[in-house]
Formats: structure tokens, C-alpha cells, sequence
């Protein structure tokens, strides 16, 4: 189990520095000249301000001195500042961090609270009337795009009812953007773990331990549920992966001041180093989630770890 763990945690390290360079490699990968596109909102930027902006971004240094210097910075929490504003971006990203995860893991405990007992219930009955209407509404729940979703929401319960607010920052702001994203993913949790109850259920030791008379419940949750929950739990990091880095729809549809809606106003603003921040932010954030997920898996079922 450590040598597995070791080798998870290097592939991991390893993954951050491919995405630290590829981050460093975004501002040369944009068409035209970055700095321009960036000070397009100055109508005649002199040369000199052109220049400073290089030498502030360090863009008249060589490529690899400037990723080894970008390195540098990041190992020290330092991820530039902001081009409007001037503030550290890395205090941007925290600040608003916890506003995504707070609605990121609301959004989660509801799919997953919802998609596996359904899920569940559907591979139970599978072939009946109540598997049949359980996949139909899975199905619709994955076809609605999120911002539609919200849009209905909000028109019911805010406009229609007034139950709940349209926009804010407080535990009711929160109820109408978890419920949009928790519903869409939902439909996949629960398709997911219909998939893999079915298929552990047809396996040769569920038959035995039926044939042998034991009670169907412990069968079902004793037997069964631990090996299905390998592929469902597989699915609910990349569904928390998604949520993380894919709420800038939903943020933007509710006003809720997080990740999402600050890197929507980066782009809007072309403030690349607060683009780099997020991106690489997010990167760290899915593989901390794909480490999380291995030793998931060897917990599961120890033998993953065996190699």
C-alpha cells in the first residue's frame, strides 16, 4: 500500500509541473500580442507603458527563464497580480474559493443523495415500469443545459412563488444554484450506479449467496453495494472535478460571487494572469481529487494496490 501511495502521489507531482508549463505556455499561445490585446481598453498606450507591461509580466525574458521565474513565484503563493486592480492573485482566488466549494459540495451531496438511491432502486427493478420512468427522468435531467435549469428555477421559485432569492450570498442564495447543478448530475450518478449495481448483481458469488438462502438484504448491501460503489464513486470525483471548475454558468445565472464568475470577468477583462491562477488552480484541485480517488479505490477493493 505505500509503495502504491508513492507512486500515486509522484504521478500526481508530476502531473502539476506538465500543467504549471502548460499554464506559462498561455500567454504565448494567444494570437496576436498579449500585452496589446490586454491594454486594448487604452486607447493609445505609449511605448513605454507597452514596455513596463512586458518587463511586469516578464515577457522580455527567455521562455524557459520565465517559466523557472513563474515557478519560483508559485512555490512561494505568489501567482502575479491582477492587470486591473493590481491585486495579488492569489488572494482573488482564495477569497472567492470557498463561496465555489461551499456551492460545489452542495451541489454533490444533493446529486449523490438523490442519484444513488435511485440508481439503486432502478437496477433493483430493473425491466419494470419504475426502472423505465426512473431512466426517462435521468435522461431528461442530463439533456437540460444547466442555465436553462436555473432560468426555470429562478422564474418558479423567485419570481413566481418568491420563496427563495434570485441573488446573494447567503445559505437561501445557495438553495436554487445547488439544486440546478445537483439535478443535472444527479441524472448521471444515478444512471452510473444502475450500471454497476446490474452488472455486480449478475455476478457468479451475488447467485451463490442467494442460492445459499441468504436474506436479500444482506445480498443487496453486504455483497453487492461495495463493489458497484467502485464506478459510482469514479464518477462522483469527476462530477466534483466538473462542479469545481464548470460552475461559471450557474455562478453567472445566480450572481453567486465565486471561481466561476471571477474567471468569466478575467476573460472579459483579458487579465491573463488572473487566467493563469485560475487554470492552474483548478488543475491542483483535480489532481488532489484523482489522488483522493486511487486511494479510494485501494480502500475499496485492496486490489488495485497490488501491481
Amino acid at each position: 500500500m505505500g509503495r502504491f501511495l508513492l507512486r500515486r502521489v509522484l504521478t500526481a507531482l508530476a502531473t502539476l509541473v506538465v500543467s504549471s508549463f502548460a499554464v506559462c505556455m498561455l500567454i504565448h499561445l494567444i494570437p496576436g500580442d498579449p500585452v496589446m490585446m490586454m491594454m486594448a481598453q487604452n486607447s493609445s498606450p505609449t511605448p513605454e507603458q507597452i514596455a513596463r507591461m512586458r518587463h511586469a509580466l516578464g515577457l522580455d525574458l527567455p521562455f524557459w527563464l520565465q517559466y523557472f521565474h513563474y515557478m519560483g513565484h508559485v512555490l512561494r503563493g505568489d501567482l502575479g497580480r491582477s492587470i486591473f486592480g493590481s491585486e495579488p492573485v492569489a488572494t482573488l482566488l482564495l477569497e472567492r474559493l470557498p463561496n465555489t466549494f461551499a456551492l460545489a459540495f452542495t451541489g454533490l451531496v444533493l446529486a449523490a443523495g438523490m442519484g444513488m438511491p435511485l440508481g439503486f432502486l432502478a437496477a433493483y427493478k430493473k425491466g419494470t415500469w419504475a426502472d423505465s420512468l426512473l431512466m426517462m427522468l435521468a435522461v431528461c435531467g442530463v439533456s437540460i443545459p444547466n442555465f436553462w435549469l436555473g432560468l426555470l428555477l429562478v422564474l418558479l421559485f423567485s419570481l413566481v412563488l418568491g420563496w427563495l432569492p434570485v441573488a446573494g450570498e447567503n445559505w437561501a442564495s445557495m438553495i436554487l444554484p445547488a439544486v440546478t447543478l445537483g439535478l443535472t448530475y444527479m441524472a448521471i450518478i444515478a444512471r452510473m450506479t444502475r450500471s454497476s449495481m446490474i452488472e455486480v448483481l449478475n455476478e457468479d458469488y451475488i447467485r451463490t449467496a442467494r442460492a445459499k438462502g441468504m436474506p436479500e438484504r444482506i445480498v443487496l448491501f453486504r455483497h453487492a453495494l461495495k463493489p458497484a460503489l467502485i464506478s459510482v464513486v469514479t464518477i462522483i470525483a469527476v462530477v466534483f472535478g466538473y462542479l469545481m471548475g464548470g460552475v461559471i454558468v450557474v455562478e453567472n445565472v445566480f450572481s453567486w460571487n465565486g471561481l466561476g464568475r471571477l474567471a468569466l470577468q478575467a476573460i472579459n477583462y483579458r487579465d491573463y494572469p488572473l487566467i493563469q491562477g485560475f487554470i492552474l488552480l483548478f488543475a491542483t484541485i483535480i489532481v488532489v481529487i484523482s489522488l483522493l480517488l486511487d486511494v479510494t479505490y485501494a480502500w475499496l477493493d485492496p486490489r488495485v494496490s497490488v501491481e
